[in-house]
């Protein structure tokens, strides 16, 4: 296995709530006092809230106490702001506590912060601070606790933040233990970022993540990298595998790319992919589209070889079965599926539908060396075929599914959390995934994994899918001719090269968005920006 990308780092490891806790137990078995690692965190978790922007230390704190260790570190908060000269308070509606953090809280109590005796008010002008739970909540807070944060973010919304998880939030899933969560402007996780915090379900209650360094030895985090998942962040960008092509390869040897899509209805997606194979700077683009919009596509992309016009379905999907033979001659990757339309009854593919001479196209797809990309419709034909297929395959494939279509292709997965579910369907079928959302995962069949840690919501929106798929099958299609060979399926580079794709294609939603505002990430926009940003460079 090569060296990991990024590296395995208590900047990109996401960790479960219960793996936090086994590493903050080894530390204490080692000889570190509980004591000193509270401090630490605490201590830093302050010098962000003094630090914070538009916060006047005169305008107050509202500490929420919980019972445990994280109920100690809002106390070491709430006693640093009170020495500063900071207008503090403190709640806790607990009787039982644990040791340590009973010990903070007579201390605050003789340096007079007050203590509130009955639950405050929603609309309390202060900054609240949560730290009732953290990592510790495995249960709803109950009744009264989530009647109050949910008073709170109705009457202040953004008037609260959360000190490592916000209280109701599972820090292993991201879901909710009871009916509400914490909704936090900023969430301060300490050490290293819980996954949870990152999952789709919890980013609204998460805000903005910041991780608070407390510079973890390296020998916590040395397991194997295919234990890990790995968070991707813009930094990642200029170190992301690409192999590099030869200064004197002509065009051919910088990527060979056909690209199947489009259809009666969906005349746009052939368009939008190969906007985004373009931006990718792939040498040598081929499409066969619909007959209906071939005469109209050379003029937009005049770079792009047709190949002969395929004829239509009866639901007006794209006929596979139209290909010529050799169709795959001389080619380092397909892409298939991007509005290629449905076969069957609501344009959902059934196995009946899919008539022999497209069969027969699939059986050369099995046995084509190349890259595979399937995406969109070519995913909802698999569904009706059987993910099986993919494990007979002889070169890399990708498959790119939305949560609806991993449904349909992985149905008992589809319940799991999302990095698990992604990693279980690659180890299943043998093909790098793909799982889109609000925070994409990849998994490899090897076991490696990463996901998003930002990305720019206004870019949910038809068609960004379509330049995505045509963007990473352009770059995998370059790094295939650059490495001068396909690749063992399965290996462990082509899993890495999907991850850099995705991650480009996600910063340039973002760049489109402070370029231009939400109206701004449109599919052509994000193509654009995609054909601008170097290779290596963030």
């Amino acid at each position: 296995m090569p060296p990991s990308w990024p590296p395995v780092d208590a900047e990109h490891v996401l960790v479960s709530g219960t793996t936090m806790a086994a590493i903050e137990q080894e530390l204490f078995a080692s000889g570190l006092p509980v004591e000193a690692l509270m401090e630490k965190a605490a201590l830093a978790v302050s010098r962000r809230l003094l630090a914070r922007p538009g916060q006047d230390r005169h305008d107050g704190l509202l500490v929420l106490v919980g019972p445990g260790h994280n109920g100690g570190d809002g106390l070491v908060v709430a006693r640093e702001w009170h020495l500063a000269g900071g207008r503090v308070r403190i709640w806790c509606p607990f009787e039982r506590r644990r040791p340590l953090t009973d010990a903070h809280l007579r201390h605050a109590r003789w340096l007079g912060i007050p203590l509130l005796e009955d639950a405050p008010a929603p609309a309390d002008p202060a900054l609240w601070v949560d730290a009732l739970f953290g990592i510790g909540q495995h249960r709803p807070a109950g009744v009264a606790i989530e009647a109050l944060l949910h008073d709170r973010q109705g009457q202040r919304p953004g008037a609260l933040v959360a000190i490592d998880v916000p209280t109701g939030l599972d820090a292993d899933d991201g879901e909710l233990l009871g009916t509400v969560a914490a909704t936090a402007s900023t969430t301060y996780c300490i050490g290293l970022i819980k996954r949870g915090l990152v999952q789709d379900a919890a980013l609204r209650w998460v805000g903005r993540l910041e991780r608070v360094c407390l510079g973890w030895p390296p020998a916590l985090l040395g397991q194997p990298p295919g234990d890990h998942l790995l968070g991707l962040s813009a930094a990642d960008r200029s170190s992301a595998p690409w192999p590099v092509s030869d200064p004197a390869a002509g065009k051919y040897e910088r990527g060979r790319l056909l690209v199947l899509a489009g259809s009666r209805r969906f005349r746009g997606a052939a368009h939008l992919a190969l906007a985004g194979a373009t931006a990718s700077g792939c040498g040598s683009l081929r499409a066969a589209p619909p007959r209906q919009i071939a005469p109209q596509l050379w003029q937009i992309h005049p770079h792009v070889v047709l190949e002969p016009g395929l004829g239509a379905t009866p639901a007006g999907g794209l006929a596979l079965g139209d290909l010529g033979e050799g169709w795959l001659n001389r080619l380092d990757a397909v892409l298939l599926g991007p509005g290629l339309g449905g076969l069957g009854n609501a344009g959902v593919p059934v196995a009946a539908a899919i008539e022999a001479r497209e069969r027969r196209r699939w059986q050369e797809l099995g046995a084509f060396e190349g890259l595979l990309v399937l995406d969109a419709d070519g995913l909802n034909r698999l569904a009706a075929m059987g993910t099986g297929w993919l494990q007979a395959r002889r070169g890399p494939t990708w498959i790119t599914p939305h949560e609806g279509e991993f449904r349909r292709l992985f149905p008992d997965l589809a319940p799991l959390p999302r990095p698990e579910a992604a990693l279980a369907a690659a180890r299943r079928s043998g093909a790098c995934v793909l799982l889109k959302g609000a925070r994409s995962v990849v998994a490899t069949p090897d076991g490696r994994r990463w996901q998003l840690l930002s990305a720019c919501p206004d870019a949910a929106r038809a068609g960004l899918g379509d330049v995505l798929a045509g963007y990473a099958a352009g770059r995998g299609a370059m790094a295939l001719a650059a490495a001068g060979l396909a690749p063992v399926r399965g290996s462990s580079a082509d899993g890495a090269w999907l991850a850099a794709a995705v991650l480009d294609h996600a910063l340039a939603g973002l760049h489109c968005r402070e370029l231009n505002g939400v109206g701004g990430v449109t599919p052509l926009a994000v193509a654009e920006a995609l054909s601008q940003r170097e290779p290596g460079t963030g």
